[in-house]
């Protein structure tokens, strides 16, 4: 039986925006329910997804846990509340991959997650699981993301990859450098990538 096509999706500034501290400035990613805050045109571009027909999933890198910053608890508890929002929407999503690796760790984290690994992108291994959780084809799947590494994933995965990303972003730099970091659509919001994909079918 053939595969579906599939949209693998990064979560951290590309559903849900990342956490400011009001005092500091500093930023970092949600690590409570309470912070989840889905970014503008998330939920239209997931629902032009699936009414084309693709299987949602999500494949983060999540690598508090090893660094110490904060528990593995803490991060599966807000991925669920993301699926279970997402839910509420009317929206499914088909597999939540996650790496908690570090290959440097960190004072307090966990030792055990302080290693190098497969999946951490721009390693393929959490494109590979959600392929295969989800029953997808690779050559119907792309990888939404907002970095470099998950183009760069993407190509690892034999998947085609788009990026949401803000034209006036300095990182967008990187993405010039060649092949391997040069995404197939970029838009800078996600109903724009989303629309997109559908035409690029």
């Amino acid at each position: 039986m053939p595969g579906k096509k599939g949209a693998i999706i990064d979560r951290d500034a590309t559903l849900i925006d990342v956490v400011r501290d009001e005092d500091s400035g500093a930023i970092s990613v949600a690590f409570h329910p309470s912070q989840l805050k889905l970014l503008p045109g998330v939920l239209e571009g997931l629902r032009v997804l699936g009414d084309a027909g693709y299987v949602l999933c999500v494949a983060s890198n999540q690598p508090a846990p090893a660094k110490g910053q904060f528990s593995a608890a803490a991060v599966e508890r807000t991925n669920r509340a993301l699926v279970e929002l997402l839910e509420r929407e009317g929206l499914a999503i088909a597999a939540f991959e996650v790496c908690m690796h570090h290959p440097e760790g960190g004072p307090g984290g966990d030792p055990a997650l302080a290693v190098a690994c497969d999946c951490r992108k721009p390693a393929p291994g959490l494109l590979l699981r959600a392929i295969q959780h989800a029953g997808l084809d690779p050559a119907q799947t792309w990888m939404i993301g907002d970095a470099p590494s998950d183009v760069q994933a993407a190509r690892a995965a034999g998947v085609r990859a788009a990026l949401v990303f803000p034209l006036n972003r300095c990182e967008l730099c990187p993405l010039k450098g060649g092949p391997s970091v040069s995404p197939d659509l970029v838009a800078a919001r996600f109903d724009e990538i989303a629309r997109a994909i559908v035409k690029a079918g």
